[in-house]
């Protein structure tokens, strides 16, 4: 994600052996997105016919074979040739948000899911800060012996008991997969237990047809999590960390002044901010609800992008003002900051909490398909939205794009508040039932379960 970050930079330099136009690098940066909704469309029947553990293995087949193509690169289509593979490979890391999710006690799923995104902003840092001076095939050496690690480290896990017993129904090895997970016996024989009486592993719908996806429990987890993805791309808190150089230089302030602002501090400093608050979210994550986070990540996205929007109307700054320069250079540090802490609250759960529902709202029988349209959904609105965002900053004023912002997550936080359940300390039998049992007149008194 953002290793071309590193590499566009050092392409263009004098003595690189690969030269670049400004076309051949935009397919390098943005060629990645474009091939993730395929990955992720290919995984979930995969999934549900090979097991969870063999796709988690064959996941980092497509990040190791990318890395190696990087690091042999002779021409820029050996590059955009790595990048697509690797975007398939991102798109099929799906199965491990479904694999985690499997795997959990009821109690740490969701701080377990939660370091999903612990993970991806940590890999995000390295890569920017090992930018700095690395030269980009002997980043690729590293990022290749790495994923190799992962996929023998893949390879001594269990597999998930709920696919052994919902796709195979093997309850012996459903067993040995439980007491792997679960060394005390006793908490092993409530887990074990607990599975072989959820209504999910009734042989009873076992082919997820047509009828079976017009159940509450699947339509409606389905559509809450499609609108909520597409709440999360449209408050462009991407588009900011994607754009975050020129936006800073169109904002202004000290930063700038001081001479801090190029590509790999923008990236690092919002790296930085993104992974603290990654952990933080998942530390807390076990003990305070999805519910409550979005709730204040939201609220705190409403607030100052509305803030930077006002300040910046105050201050009479737009994006096509070529006055700009002139003005005094702390004119917009405040805004400057309140930008940053738009991203410290979208961190804090719009950009995480959503991937992680995708492994607790949707039955165990169609999370692998439905999972992947999820992802896929989500990542053709982040291409568009990316794609768009620099047509809009050349056109609109930034601080009405801002103002718009905050009316988009308003909206965003009031159909959590009013469809999202809570899936804190829930069984993903009590998760089903919020939807199962909840005709369309009672939707607000199901929604605010555990709130």
């Amino acid at each position: 994600m953002a290793f071309s970050a590193v590499l566009l930079p050092q392409l263009r330099e004098s003595n690189s052996d690969i030269k670049i136009d400004i076309h051949q690098a935009s397919w390098i940066a943005s060629i990645v997105t474009a091939f993730i909704p395929l990955g992720a469309l290919t995984i979930g029947p995969l999934m549900d016919k090979f097991g969870r553990k063999k796709m988690c293995i064959l996941t980092a087949v497509p990040f190791a074979l990318s890395w190696l193509l990087h690091n042999f690169a002779s021409n820029v289509w050996f590059i955009y040739v790595a990048r697509i593979i690797a975007g398939f490979g991102s798109g099929i890391s799906t199965v491990a948000i479904v694999y985690v999710s499997e795997i959990s006690h009821p109690k740490y799923r969701p701080m377990l899911l939660t370091f999903n995104s612990v993970f991806v902003t940590l890999g995000i840092l390295l890569t920017c800060i090992l930018g700095f001076g690395l030269h980009w095939t002997a980043m690729a050496k590293i990022n290749f012996i790495l994923a190799t690690g992962s996929l023998i480290g893949l390879c001594f896990i269990p597999e998930s008991p709920y696919w052994l017993l919902v796709f195979k129904r093997d309850k012996k090895e459903c067993a040995r997969a439980m007491k792997w997970l679960y060394t005390d016996q006793q908490v092993y024989e409530e887990q074990f237990q607990r599975i072989l009486d959820s209504p999910q592993s009734n042989p009873r719908d076992q082919k997820s047809d047509l009828k079976f996806y017009k159940k509450p429990i699947v339509w409606k987890p389905l559509v809450i999590l499609l609108i909520l993805f597409i709440c999360q791309q449209l408050s462009s808190a991407y588009v900011i960390i994607f754009y975050a150089v020129d936006i800073f230089k169109k904002i202004g302030g000290n930063f700038k002044h001081i001479g801090l602002i190029d590509e790999f501090v923008a990236l690092i400093l919002l790296g930085s901010i993104r992974f603290v608050m990654a952990i933080v979210l998942a530390v807390i994550s076990r003990k305070v609800g999805r519910r409550t986070l979005m709730f204040v990540s939201g609220v705190g996205m409403i607030v100052t992008s509305f803030l930077v929007g006002l300040y910046m109307f105050l201050s009479h700054k737009s994006t096509l003002d070529k006055e700009v320069e002139s003005q005094t250079e702390s004119d917009g540090t405040i805004a400057v900051v309140l930008v940053l802490c738009y991203i410290c609250f979208s961190s804090f759960g719009w950009l995480v909490i959503p991937w992680t529902l995708i492994g607790e709202l949707l039955p165990v029988k169609v999370r692998g398909v439905l999972g992947g349209v999820v992802v896929s959904v989500a990542y053709v609105v982040m291409f568009l939205v990316v794609k768009l965002a620099p047509y809009l900053m050349e056109n609109v004023r930034l601080e009405f794009l801002f103002f718009g912002l905050s009316v988009e997550n308003v909206v965003g936080v009031l159909f959590l508040y009013f469809y999202l359940p809570e899936t804190l300390g829930k069984t993903f039998d009590d998760i089903a039932n919020c939807f199962d049992k909840t005709s369309s007149g009672e939707v607000v008194e199901m929604i605010k379960i555990k709130p």
